[in-house]
């Protein structure tokens, strides 16, 4: 019913971010009668990286399944959150696509300037926003019951974050020696 109210006026492609490299990202202006436009971003969905180890997904429309994924972990989602599959004719294969309204107006918190004390109290918030979304997707007394109550779950988690940062410092090590030697071509310090 909402988008019956509007007409479409125009579509361009955006650049996408690192992690959607290759996909496609369209952005769709509507109107509506008394002149109030309507943008919604139309992000290209693909298969899960997760099916190459767990199987298919449980639904047939790469959309879908991320719609249904943000609904789950969302407290609260886009009332136009969708997806589409659009074909170029229709024996062709179709491109998967969700589509929500297109807020574009990003915030970055300046963790780099942070104490220790409020990056502890940062990383706690994250902690907390991230486990409300796990126990909205899944059995929240069976993720309490596995995690238990001692220090043993916090114990492995804090290992692995560690490890991980030291693969991303060396990783990072490498990249700009390579940068430094001329083996990969980068600006740098924009």
């Amino acid at each position: 019913m909402l988008i019956e109210r509007v007409s479409l006026v125009d579509v361009v492609r955006k650049v996408v971010g690192v992690g959607s490299v290759g996909t496609r990202c369209l952005i769709a202006l509507f109107q509506s009668g008394d002149g109030t436009p309507l943008f919604l971003q139309l992000k290209q969905a693909t298969a899960s990286v997760l099916e190459a180890h767990l199987g298919h997904s449980a639904f047939a429309h790469a959309g879908q399944r991320v719609v249904e994924g943000q609904r789950l972990i969302q407290a609260t989602s886009d009332a136009l959150l969708g997806w589409s599959r659009w074909k170029e004719s229709p024996s062709g294969p179709g491109i998967d696509f969700y589509l929500r309204q297109l807020w574009d107006g990003k915030g970055k918190i300046d963790i780099e300037t942070f104490g220790p004390e409020r990056l502890a109290a940062y990383a706690g918030l994250c902690g907390k926003t991230l486990a409300l979304a796990h126990a909205r997707s899944g059995d929240a007394m069976a993720i309490r019951g596995y995690i238990g109550d001692d220090s043993a779950f916090d114990e492995v988690i804090v290992a692995y974050a560690d490890r991980y940062a030291q693969i991303t410092a060396r990783d990072h090590a490498r990249l700009r020696e390579a940068i430094d030697d001329g083996v990969i071509e980068a600006v740098c310090d924009i």
